[in-house]
C-alpha cells in the first residue's frame, strides 16, 4: 500500500530504505519507489520467484537492544538497527537472540568500570542493556544454578576486539567471584594477559594489537565459586611474523619493549639496540604505535612475570633468548658459488647470537650453511645455497620462538595451578573468525577448517534452544530447516578427505603442491558440490564454506605441513651450555597441562599448533604433520566445547581505518554473514521471533480490547482479542506462558495499537481545541466589555477634568496679575526707602566722624600732661632718695673706722662689753635679717625699674605717635579744600553714571533674560545629568550588590569547598578506618587458618575445641567442616596449596605487624609508667583520706560492739533479776527488779527503733525504685498472737502487748486506705481500658470499611498484615506483664527474707520456714530511700558473665520493646564509674577492651541482622555520649545537672579509648549501611524502575529472546510501597533503640543516596527505561519519597538532595529536546549531572509510543558543546559503595543514673548497686 517503507539493496550502503508511492498489485512488474533524498525510481520485479523488497520495521522498534525483538526479521533490518544503535546512540554491544554482537568502538569507553561491574552483578541478563559483562554474568549465574561447566566463545576478524572483550570477560569474573584463598589467583589470571600480548600479540594493518594466535583459557572455581587457578591452551601461533612482516605492521611486541629497553643496565649484555638495526623488526617500517610507550610496557610484562612466579634469572634467559632470534636474523649469508654458501668469519651478530645461547661458532656457522643427508649406508654433509640457508636460519628462528613461547604458555599455567580441587570452569576461547584473502594458503585453510566446526556447534545449540523453548511452551513446531556445514567438515577431515590426502602427499618421496592439487581434483571434483577448481588455475582449488566460497592456493602446502628444521641446528642448539635453552629442546616425554591437554609446537611458516597428549619419542613427534596435529587439538577444544553451555560473542570490526564510530555496511554485512549471525535471525524468522506474556500482551495492548473483551483471566482474553485481530491463526500460538508470533505480526499489531491512539489523540485534540476556542472567545467578550466600561468612564473624567482645569486657570489668571502688580509696587516703594535710608546714613556718618575725632584730641592731651606731671615728680622724688643715701653712707663709714679701732684692743672690749659675744650673735642676726630684707627690696627696686623704664618706652612712643596725629591733622586740614574740590567732581561723575547706570540696567535686563533662558537650558541638562548620575548610582549600586552577592558567593563555595574538604577527609579517614578492620580480620582469620593447619597433622576423625562457642559453631559449621575436609585431604602437605609470593607477603606482613604491636606495646609502657608516677603523689593523699575514712568505719564498728555487749550485759542481768527474786511483788511497780526491767526495755525500744530504720533502708536497696506496682503493696510484719498474750506474766510486757497492738492497729489502717486507693487507682484503669477497647472498636471499624473497599488480593494482605501487628502488640504486653510478675515475686520473696532475719534479731522463735505456712497480715511500713551513686559493682572473676548476659547473648528485640533505650551502654558505664571510683586501672581497662571485642563479636557474628546492628550502634553512641558527659571536660558538662555532675569520672582521663570506641562507631555505622543495602538493593530497581506505580502510562514494548522482568506487579514482586514500608521499618527499629536523632538523619541520607544511586545507575544501563513515561513514573516515585520524608520529619537531613541526579534525570527526559533554546534549558537544569551522564540519557532516549521522538545527533552535540567546559569527574555511573562520613554530635541525657534500674531479665544479679 502507498506509505509503505521497505528496502531495496544498494551497491554502495548494501540496502537504501525507500517509501511506496503507488498500491502494489499481485500482477504489477514494477514498484514505484520515492527514496530518503527525494528522488523516484522504479524497482523491478521478477515475475518468477517473486522477489518483493523488505519491509521496514516500525520506528518505534528501531535501536532495540535485542535484534529478535524486531517484528520484521531479515538482513536490512539487522543492518539498519546495529548502524542506529552503534551510530547514533553510542552502543556497541546487541543481542541477537543467544549471542552479543560487539563492535568495535576503535576509542576507550568508560562502561569496562568497576561500578559497571557492581551494576550488572547479580542482575538477569534480559534486565539491563547489552554487554560483555552480562554474558559473564550469564554464565557465571548458569554455573553456580545448574552446575554445569560454561564457555564463552568470542570470534570474529583481527582488529575487531576479541581479545578485548575476552580480557574484560576474565576481568569480570575476577572482580566478582574472588579468590579461595589469599594467593591472589584472580591478580594471575589477570596477570596472564599482558605476558601472553607482549609475546603473542602484534600490530597489524588492520588492529594496533592483534591477537596472532587463538586461546581457550579455562577458569577454576571451588564449590563456592571462588577462582582457584586456570589453564590456557593456545591454538595457531602466526611463527611467519617473527621473520617476516608486512608494510605497516610490527613483530611480536616483546621484541620492540626489548630494544627500547636497551638502555637499561640489566640488558647491556644482551647488545640491543634501536628496532630499525634488526632485519626483524624494521620490515614493516613501522616500529612505534601511537600512544604506547614500549619501555613501560616491558616493565608491566616483567611484573606480570613476577607475580606469575617467574623469578628474575628466568627473566632475563628469556629475554636473552629473545635477543638471540634478533641477532640471528642479521646473521649474514652471502653466496659462495651457485650451489654453497658461507658466513664470513666474525659475523658480530652470530658471534652475539652463540654467546647469548651458549654455542660454538663454528658449530652453528657450520650448519646455517650445510645440512646432512642419510642414506641407507653413509651420510652426506651438503651444501646449501644461499637462498635455502637463509630460509633454514628463518626456520630456526622460529622454531627457537615457538619453543620459547609453549614454554612460557606452559610456565603461566603451572603458575595458575593450584591443589584445591576444581568444581566447575568456564572457559573462554579468543580465536581467529572466517578469513578471506586475495590469496589464501594452509593458515586461511587451518582457520576456516577450525570456524566451520564452531558454526556447526552454533547451530546445533541456536536449534537445540529453539526446539527446547517450544517444548516447554508445548506448542506444536515442525522442523525448522538450517543450514549444515557438515558435508563441508567432512570435505575437509573425512577419510580421503582434505587433510587425508595432503598427509598421504606428504609421506610421498617426492610428493609436490601440483600433484596434491590433481588428487584433490580427482577425488572431489565430481562427487561433492562443496568443491570447485577455478576456470584459469590448476594449482587452486574453491570450498563452499557456510561464508562464503574461498579460493586456495596449492603452493606451500606441503612445506607448510611438513615443518621441517635442520635437525644438526637443532643437535647443537641441544648441546648449548645455556641451560633455559637446553630446557626448551629437551624431549617432553610428560609435557601435560593441568587439563590433560599438551602444548606442541606449531607450524612452519605461520602456525603453531598444539598437539594432544603423546609418549612418542621427539624424533617421531616432529614427523606428525601440522594438519594431523590441528585436527586432534581442535577435536578436544569441540570435546570441550560441547560438555560445557556455550555463550557466544561476535566481535564485528566496522571499518578498515580504526576510525572511531565510523560504521562501513559492507564490511559490516560481510562479518555479520561470515560469524552467523543471520543465521540465527534466519533459523529465529523461521519460526516464531517474537514472544510476549499474557500480563505484557494484556498491558500493551489493552487499548484494542473493548470493556466487555476484559476478562478476569487474562490467559482467556488475550486469546479472545487476537482471534479477533488477527483471522490467520497460522500466525500466532499460544503456549502455556507465552504467546508466539511469526514474523511482522509485532508490527501490524503496533500499526493497530498506533491507529488506535491516534483516532483518540484526534478525539482529545478536537476536544481540548474546542474548549480552548470558546474559553478564548468567552476570554475575548468579557475583555471587550471590559474595554468599552473604562473607556466610556475615562471620557466622562476627561470631560470633569476639562471644565475643573477652566476654571481654575481664570482663578488662576485672576490671582497672578494681582500678584505682578503688588511685587511692581512694592519694588518701586523698596528702591526709594533705599535711596533715602543711604543717603541719610552717610550725612549721619559724617557728622559721627567729626565729633569722634574732637573727643579724641581732648583724650590725647589730657593723657599727655598727666604723663609730663608724673615725669616731673618721679625725678624729682628719685633725686631727693639718692641724696639721702650719700650722706647716709658717709655716715655709716665713718662709724665702721670708729669700730675697727676700738676691734683692735681685745682686752679693753672684753673689759667693756662683757657678754658682747651673745649681744655680737644678736646683732649678727640682725645683720642678716636685713640682708634678706635689703634683697627684698633691691628686688623689688629692681623691678619697678624695669616697669619704669617699659612705660617710660610706652609713654614715648605714645608721644611720637600723637605728634605724628597732630600732622596730620594739619595735613587733612590742608586737605578739605582739595576734598571740597573733588566732591564736585564726584557729583559730575555721579550723573555720569546714572546714566551709564540706566544704560547698563537695560542691558542687564537683556541678559537676565538671556540668563533665565540660558539658566532653564542647565536646568534641564541638569535634570538630565541628574537622571544619568542616578542610573549611574543605581548601576554602581547593582554592581557593588553584585560584587557581595559573588562575594557572598565565593565565600560561601569557599566554605562548600572546605566542608567538601572536611568531609572527604573524614571519608577518607572512615575508608582507612574500614580498611584496617578489614585487614585485622583477615589477620585473624589467617592466624586461625595457620593455627588450624598445624594443628591437624593426622588424617582421620578431628573435633573442634569443646569451648567453642555453640553461637559461633551455629554461625560457622559449613564453612569450617569443608575447610577441614579440605585440610585432611592435603594433610601430606599442609603449605603445598599456598602460593610462594603469598607465604612471603604474609610472613613479611606477620613481621610487620609483630613490629608494630612490640612498639606500641613499649610505647604504653612508657605511658602506664609515666602515668604511675605522675598519679602517685595522688594516690598517697588519696590514701590517706582513705586511712582516715577506715579509721572511722573502724570506730563505729567498735562503738558497735560495744553496744552489743552492753545490750547482752544487760539482758543478763535482767535475766539474773528476775531469776534471783521469785517473790510474787518481785515484779511490782517500784520493786528493783521492776525499775531494772523497765529501763532495760526502754534502752531496747529505742534500740529496736535504731534496727527497724537500717533494715528499711537496706529494704530500699532491694527494692526496685522505678517501676510501680499495679497490684497491691503488702509487706508483712510478724503479729503478736493470743498465745503469746497467756504467756506475758507481768505488767510490763502487758504495756508493751497493747502497745504493739496499737501500733498494729494504726498499720492496718493506713493499709486499708491504701487498699482504697488502690481500688480507685484500679476503677481508674478500668475504664481507661474501657475507653481504649472503645477506640480499638472504632479503628476496627474504620479499618473494615477500608478493607471493603479494596480488591479481594489486598484486602487479604491488609487483613493479615493487621491481624499480625494486632498479636504482635498483644504478645509485646503480654511479655511485659509477665516481666512485671517475675519483678513482683522476685521483690516479695526479698521482702520475706528481710523480715524473716528481722524477727531473729528481735528475738522470735519461729523460724522462717515456719513463718512461711503462719497466716501474715500485709502492713505498710514507710521506708527511707538510700542516697545510691549511679555506680554498679562487679567482681573480678564476673566480668565474662557481664559481657555474656548484656552483649553476646542480648536479644535486642526484648530489650528495646521492654526496656529504656541504651540500658546496656548505661550499665556498661556505671560498672566503669566503679572501676573509676576504686581507682583500679586495670578494672577498667579490661572491661573496656572486653566491651569493644565483645561487640565486634557479635557483629561479625549477626553483623546482616539489621535490628542487632542498630542496636549496638545506638548503644555504642550512648556510651561514647555517657564518656564525654561524665569526663569532667566543662564542654560536656554545661548540659548536665548538680547531681549528673557529681557523678563524673575523677581518676582516670578516658579520652584515647574515646577515639577507639568512636572508631568502633564507625565501624558499626558502616556494617549497619551495609546491612541495609543488602536489604534495599533487591527492591530498589523493581519498585522505582520496573513497577507501574501509575497504571497505563507506560506500556510494554516488545521485547526479544532474553525477556526483561515485567513491570507488572506479579505476586512477590517489590513496588515501592514495599520501599516504603521497609524505610518506615528501618526508621521505627531505630527509634525503638534510642538512636540519635541526628544519626537517623544521617542513616536516612545514606538510605536515600543508595536508592538514587542505584536507581539512575540502571536507568543509564537500561534503553528501555528512558523515555517520557518512565520519566513521569520516576518523578512520582521520588514525590512518594518525599512525603514519606516530610511524614517522619526528616526534610531537613539532606536527603531530598541525595535524589537531585535522579530527579534531574526524570526531568531530562520529559523535557523537550529540539532547539538549542532547549539545551540552553537542559544544561541549566542538569547541573548534579555529568555530561556522560546527560549525553548517554539522551542517547538511550527510546520512544514508547508513535507519538514522541527520537533525540538527534546534533542536538546531542549541540548540548556536548555547551558542556564541554565543564570540570567534572568522566565517571559513567554514581558510586553506590559511598558513604557519607559520619558524625556523632554530642548527645547527653538527662537520665539520672541512680535512678536506672536493672531488670532481672537480663540475668545480672551478681551486680550490686553502690
Amino acid at each position: 500500500i502507498v506509505t509503505a517503507r521497505v528496502w531495496i539493496p544498494d551497491a554502495e550502503e548494501v540496502w537504501k530504505s525507500a517509501e511506496l508511492t503507488k498500491d502494489y498489485k499481485n500482477d504489477d512488474a514494477s514498484l514505484q519507489l520515492l527514496l530518503e533524498d527525494g528522488a523516484n525510481i522504479e524497482y523491478k520485479l521478477d515475475k518468477k520467484i517473486k522477489n518483493l523488497p523488505y519491509l521496514r520495521n516500525p520506528d518505534i522498534l528501531v535501536g532495540e537492544n535485542d535484534l529478535t525483538a524486531l517484528s520484521y526479521l531479515h538482513e536490512p533490518a539487522v543492518l539498519h538497527n546495529l548502524k542506529v544503535r552503534f551510530i547514533d546512540s553510542k552502543l556497541i554491544y546487541t543481542y541477537c537472540g543467544i549471542v552479543l554482537v560487539a563492535i568495535n568502538p576503535y576509542e576507550t569507553l568508560p562502561i569496562y568500570g568497576t561500578d559497571i561491574i557492581n551494576a550488572y552483578s547479580g542482575q538477569n541478563m534480559g534486565d539491563m542493556d547489552p554487554h560483555i559483562f552480562a554474558v559473564a554474568e550469564e554464565a557465571y549465574k548458569q554455573m553456580a544454578r545448574d552446575e554445569r561447566n560454561q564457555s564463552i566463545i568470542v570470534s570474529g576478524e583481527s582488529g575487531a576486539g576479541k581479545t578485548v572483550s575476552a580480557k574484560y570477560a576474565m576481568r569480570y569474573f575476577a572482580t566478582v567471584s574472588g579468590s579461595a584463598s589469599e594467593a591472589n589467583v584472580e591478580e594471575k589470571v589477570l596477570a596472564s594477559n599482558p605476558i601472553m600480548e607482549a609475546i603473542g600479540n602484534a600490530k597489524t594493518t588492520r588492529n594496533d594489537n592483534s591477537s596472532r594466535f587463538g586461546k581457550y583459557i579455562e577458569i577454576g572455581f571451588d564449590s563456592r565459586y571462588r577462582i582457584i587457578g586456570a589453564n590456557m591452551r593456545t591454538y595457531l601461533l602466526e611463527k611467519s611474523r617473527v621473520v617476516f612482516q608486512a608494510d605497516e605492521e610490527r613483530n611480536y611486541h616483546i621484541f620492540y619493549q626489548l630494544c627500547a629497553s636497551s638502555h637499561l643496565p640489566e640488558f647491556k649484555a644482551l647488545r640491543l639496540s634501536n628496532a630499525n638495526d634488526f632485519l626483524y623488526t624494521r620490515q614493516g617500517r613501522s616500529p612505534v604505535i601511537d600512544g604506547v610507550d614500549d619501555t613501560k610496557e616491558l616493565c608491566t610484562t616483567r611484573n606480570a612475570f613476577t607475580l606469575l612466579g617467574i623469578n628474575e634469572s628466568y627473566q632475563m634467559g628469556l629475554f636473552q633468548v629473545l635477543a638471540a632470534i634478533l641477532h640471528l636474523g642479521n646473521v649474514e649469508i652471502k653466496d659462495k658459488d651457485s650451489d654453497s654458501s658461507l658466513i664470513p668469519p666474525n659475523n658480530r651478530h652470530l658471534t652475539a647470537f652463540c654467546e647469548l645461547v651458549g654455542v660454538t661458532y663454528q658449530d652453528m656457522a657450520q650448519w646455517l650453511c650445510h645440512r646432512k643427508l642419510k642414506t641407507a649406508t653413509e651420510t652426506y654433509i651438503k651444501p646449501l645455497p644461499r637462498l635455502q640457508a637463509t630460509n633454514a636460519r628463518d626456520a630456526l628462528s622460529k622454531h627457537i620462538y615457538a619453543k620459547l613461547f609453549n614454554w612460557i604458555v606452559e610456565h603461566v599455567n603451572k603458575a595458575l595451578i593450584t591443589n584445591v580441587k576444581q568444581h566447575s570452569f568456564i572457559g573462554v576461547l579468543d580465536i581467529y573468525g572466517f578469513e578471506t584473502f586475495e590469496i589464501n594458503s594452509f593458515e586461511q585453510f587451518c582457520i576456516n577448517y577450525a570456524n566451520e566446526k564452531l558454526q556447526q556447534q552454533f547451530n546445533m545449540h541456536v536449534f537445540k534452544l529453539e526446539q527446547e523453548e517450544y517444548m516447554k511452551e508445548q506448542i506444536p513446531w515442525t522442523l525448522i530447516d538450517f543450514y549444515d556445514n557438515q558435508p563441508c567438515i567432512n570435505l575437509i577431515e573425512a577419510k580421503m578427505g582434505i587433510l587425508d590426502l595432503l598427509d598421504e602427499e606428504c609421506k610421498m618421496p617426492k610428493g609436490s603442491d601440483d600433484s596434491w592439487a590433481q588428487k584433490l581434483y580427482n577425488t572431489h571434483l565430481k562427487t561433492c558440490s562443496l568443491f570447485e577448481k577455478p576456470r584459469m588455475s590448476n594449482r587452486a582449488f574453491i570450498i563452499q564454506h557456510f561464508a562464503d566460497k574461498v579460493e586456495y592456493q596449492c603452493e606451500g602446502f606441503l612445506e607448510k605441513n611438513k615443518d621441517t628444521v635442520n635437525e644438526e641446528q637443532i643437535n647443537v642448539l641441544k648441546a648449548s651450555k645455556f641451560d633455559l635453552l637446553v630446557e626448551l629442546f629437551q624431549d617432553e616425554l610428560k609435557a601435560t597441562s593441568p587439563t590433560g591437554q599438551v602444548p606442541g609446537t606449531g607450524g612452519r611458516t605461520r602456525l603453531s599448533i598444539k598437539p594432544g597428549k603423546s609418549r612418542e619419542t621427539s624424533s617421531k613427534e616432529h614427523k606428525k604433520t601440522v594438519g594431523c596435529q590441528f585436527r586432534n587439538s581442535l577435536q578436544m577444544l569441540m570435546e570441550t566445547l560441547n560438555a560445557t553451555t556455550p555463550h557466544y560473542v561476535r566481535c564485528i570490526k566496522p571499518n578498515d581505518f580504526k576510525l572511531a564510530f565510523s560504521f562501513d555496511p559492507k564490511r559490516a554485512v560481510q562479518q555479520l554473514r561470515a560469524c552467523g549471525v543471520l543465521e540465527t535471525i534466519r533459523i529465529s524468522a523461521a519460526g516464531f521471533p517474537s514472544r510476549w506474556t499474557y500480563q505484557e500482551f494484556f498491558s500493551r495492548y489493552r487499548v484494542l480490547m473493548k470493556q466487555k473483551d476484559v476478562l478476569p483471566d487474562k490467559k482467556l482474553t488475550c486469546r479472545n482479542v487476537l482471534e479477533k485481530l488477527v483471522q490467520d491463526k497460522d500466525k500466532y500460538q499460544f503456549g502455556k506462558t507465552k504467546i508466539f508470533f511469526r514474523a511482522g505480526q509485532v508490527a501490524y499489531l503496533e500499526k493497530l495499537r498506533a491507529d488506535k491512539l491516534r483516532v483518540a489523540c484526534i478525539r482529545i485534540q478536537k476536544t481540548i481545541r474546542c474548549w480552548l476556542a470558546r474559553k478564548k472567545y468567552l476570554r475575548m467578550r468579557s475583555a471587550a466589555i471590559t474595554i468599552q466600561r473604562f473607556t466610556r468612564g475615562y471620557q466622562a473624567r476627561c470631560l470633569a477634568k476639562f471644565l475643573r482645569r477652566t476654571q481654575a486657570a481664570t482663578i488662576i489668571q485672576k490671582y497672578q496679575r494681582m500678584v505682578v502688580e503688588r511685587k511692581r509696587y512694592r519694588q518701586k516703594q523698596a528702591a526709594a526707602l533705599a535711596m533715602q535710608t543711604i543717603l541719610r546714613a552717610y550725612l549721619a556718618r559724617q557728622k559721627y566722624k567729626a565729633l569722634l575725632r574732637e573727643h579724641k584730641a581732648v583724650i590725647i592731651q589730657k593723657r599727655i600732661r598727666g604723663w609730663l606731671a608724673r615725669c616731673w615728680y618721679k625725678r624729682c622724688l628719685h633725686s631727693i632718695v639718692y641724696l639721702q643715701c650719700c650722706i647716709r653712707r658717709m655716715k655709716a663709714r665713718r662709724e665702721l673706722k670708729k669700730l675697727k679701732i676700738e676691734a683692735r684692743s681685745v682686752e679693753h672690749f672684753k673689759k667693756l662689753n662683757k657678754g658682747m659675744e651673745n649681744k655680737i650673735m644678736q646683732l649678727q642676726r640682725k645683720v642678716d635679717d636685713q640682708h634678706k630684707e635689703n634683697r627684698v627690696i633691691s628686688e623689688k627696686l629692681i623691678g619697678l625699674e624695669t616697669s619704669y623704664g617699659a612705660e617710660s618706652e610706652r609713654l614715648r612712643g605714645e608721644l611720637n605717635r600723637l605728634r605724628g596725629v597732630e600732622e596730620d591733622a594739619k595735613n587733612k586740614a590742608n586737605q578739605v579744600t582739595s576734598l571740597l574740590e573733588e566732591l564736585e567732581r564726584l557729583k559730575r561723575e555721579l550723573t555720569v553714571t546714572q546714566q551709564e547706570k540706566k544704560t547698563i540696567e537695560d542691558w542687564a535686563q537683556t541678559y537676565r533674560d538671556e540668563m533665565e533662558k540660558m539658566v532653564s537650558e542647565l536646568k534641564d541638562q541638569n535634570g538630565l545629568l541628574k537622571k544619568d548620575k542616578d542610573d549611574l548610582n543605581r548601576l554602581i549600586q547593582e554592581q557593588s550588590q553584585q560584587m557581595t552577592e559573588k562575594m557572598a558567593r565565593a565565600i560561601t563555595q569557599e566554605t562548600q569547598q572546605l566542608v567538601t574538604d572536611l568531609n572527604e577527609e573524614r571519608s577518607r579517614y572512615q575508608n582507612l578506618l574500614t580498611e584496617h578492620l578489614r585487614l585485622e580480620e583477615k589477620y585473624d582469620d589467617l592466624k586461625e587458618e595457620i593455627a588450624l593447619s598445624s594443628n591437624v597433622s593426622k588424617p582421620g576423625h578431628r573435633r573442634t575445641d569443646s569451648t567453642h562457642s555453640s553461637n559461633e559453631s551455629e554461625y560457622t559449621y559449613n564453612s569450617e567442616y569443608t575447610e577441614l575436609e579440605e585440610g585432611s585431604r592435603a594433610s601430606e602437605d599442609v603449605t603445598r596449596g599456598i602460593d610462594t609470593s603469598l607465604t612471603l607477603k604474609l610472613q613479611k606482613r606477620l613481621t610487620e605487624l609483630e613490629q608494630e604491636k612490640q612498639s606500641l606495646r613499649d610505647e604504653l609502657e612508657n605511658k602506664e609508667e609515666q602515668f604511675q608516677r605522675a598519679r602517685a603523689r595522688d594516690d598517697a593523699e588519696f590514701k590517706k583520706a582513705r586511712g582516715a575514712e577506715l579509721e572511722y568505719e573502724s570506730l563505729k564498728r567498735q562503738e558497735l560492739e560495744s553496744e552489743n555487749k552492753k545490750l547482752k550485759h544487760d539482758l543478763a542481768e535482767m535475766r539474773r533479776s528476775l531469776l534471783g527474786d521469785a517473790a510474787t511483788a518481785a515484779g511490782a511497780p517500784g520493786s528493783p527488779a521492776y525499775n531494772v526491767l523497765l529501763d532495760q526495755l526502754n534502752a531496747s525500744c529505742e534500740e529496736l527503733e535504731v534496727r527497724k530504720e537500717e533494715v528499711l533502708i537496706l529494704r530500699s536497696q532491694l527494692v526496685s525504685q522505678k517501676e510501680a506496682m499495679h497490684h497491691k503493696e503488702t509487706m508483712t510484719e510478724p503479729s503478736i498472737f493470743v498465745e503469746d498474750v497467756s504467756k506475758l506474766k507481768d505488767a510490763d510486757e502487758l504495756k508493751q502487748a497493747y502497745i504493739g497492738l496499737k501500733d498494729t492497729n494504726r498499720l492496718l489502717e493506713h493499709q486499708l486506705q491504701t487498699q482504697r486507693r488502690g481500688y480507685d487507682n484500679e476503677v481508674e484503669a478500668l475504664r481507661g481500658e474501657l475507653q481504649n477497647v472503645k477506640e480499638e472498636n472504632n479503628r476496627q471499624q474504620q479499618l473494615l470499611a477500608q478493607n471493603l473497599q479494596l480488591p479481594p488480593e489486598a484486602r487479604i494482605e491488609a487483613s493479615l498484615q493487621h491481624e499480625i501487628t494486632r498479636l504482635t502488640n498483644e504478645n509485646l504486653d503480654l511479655m511485659e506483664q509477665l516481666e512485671k510478675q517475675d519483678r513482683t515475686i522476685r521483690k516479695l520473696k526479698k521482702q520475706l527474707k528481710v523480715y524473716s532475719k528481722r524477727i531473729g534479731e528481735m528475738g522470735g522463735q519461729t523460724s522462717p520456714g515456719q513463718m512461711v505456712e503462719e497466716p501474715i497480715h500485709p502492713v505498710n511500713i514507710p521506708r527511707r530511700e538510700k542516697d545510691f551513686q549511679g555506680m554498679l559493682e562487679y567482681k573480678k572473676e564476673d566480668e565474662l558473665k557481664l559481657v555474656k548476659n548484656l552483649i553476646l547473648e542480648l536479644k535486642p528485640r526484648g530489650v528495646a520493646v521492654n526496656l529504656i533505650p541504651g540500658l546496656p551502654a548505661y550499665i556498661l558505664f556505671m560498672c566503669l564509674r566503679h572501676a573509676d571510683y576504686v581507682n583500679d586501672d586495670q578494672k577498667v581497662r579490661t572491661l573496656l577492651t572486653s566491651t569493644i571485642n565483645s561487640i565486634k563479636k557479635i557483629l561479625k557474628k549477626r553483623g546482616d541482622d539489621f535490628e542487632t546492628v542498630s542496636f549496638w550502634l545506638a548503644n555504642t553512641c550512648r556510651f561514647l555520649h555517657c564518656l564525654k558527659q561524665y569526663s569532667g571536660d566543662e564542654a560536656f558538662m554545661k548540659h548536665n545537672t548538680t547531681r549528673q555532675n557529681e557523678h563524673s569520672l575523677s581518676n582516670f582521663d578516658l579520652a584515647e579509648y574515646r577515639q577507639v570506641i568512636s572508631d568502633l562507631a564507625i565501624q558499626i555505622y558502616q556494617q549497619l549501611i551495609k546491612c541495609m543495602e543488602n536489604i534495599l538493593q533487591p527492591m530498589i530497581v523493581s519498585g522505582m524502575l520496573e513497577h507501574e506505580t501509575i497504571q497505563g502510562v507506560s506500556g510494554v514494548k516488545p521485547t526479544g529472546l532474553r525477556k526483561r522482568t515485567s513491570s507488572i506487579a506479579d505476586e512477590g514482586t517489590y513496588t515501592l510501597d514495599s520501599i516504603l514500608r521497609q524505610l518506615s521499618t528501618f526508621h521505627s527499629i531505630m527509634c525503638q533503640h534510642g538512636t540519635d536523632p541526628e544519626l537517623i538523619k544521617q542513616v536516612v541520607k545514606q538510605q536515600f543516596y543508595i536508592i538514587g544511586a542505584v536507581t539512575l545507575n540502571n536507568l543509564l544501563l537500561r534503553k528501555d527505561m528512558c523515555s517520557w513515561s518512565k520519566g513521569m513514573q520516576i518523578r512520582y516515585n521520588v514525590s512518594q519519597l518525599e512525603e514519606w520524608l516530610r511524614d517522619k520529619g526528616l526534610m531537613t537531613c539532606g536527603a531530598k538532595e541525595t535524589l537531585e541526579p535522579l530527579i534531574q534525570a526524570a526531568q531530562l527526559l520529559q523535557v523537550k529536546k529540539k532547539t538549542d533554546e532547549d539545551a540552553e534549558a537542559i544544561c541549566s537544569m542538569c547541573h548534579a549531572l555529568t555530561t556522560a551522564q546527560i549525553v548517554k540519557v539522551l542517547n538511550l532516549y527510546t520512544p514508547v509510543n508513535e507519538f514522541e521522538e527520537r533525540v538527534s545527533v546534533a542536538f546531542i552535540r549541540t548540548i556536548q558543546t555547551r558542556l564541554r567546559d565543564r570540570c567534572e569527574s568522566p565517571q559513567l555511573l554514581m558510586d553506590t559503595k559511598m558513604i557519607y562520613p559520619v558524625t556523632f554530635p554530642f548527645n547527653p541525657s538527662s537520665l539520672a543514673l541512680e535512678t536506672i534500674q536493672i531488670p532481672s531479665s537480663l540475668n545480672l544479679g551478681f551486680l550490686t548497686r553502690v
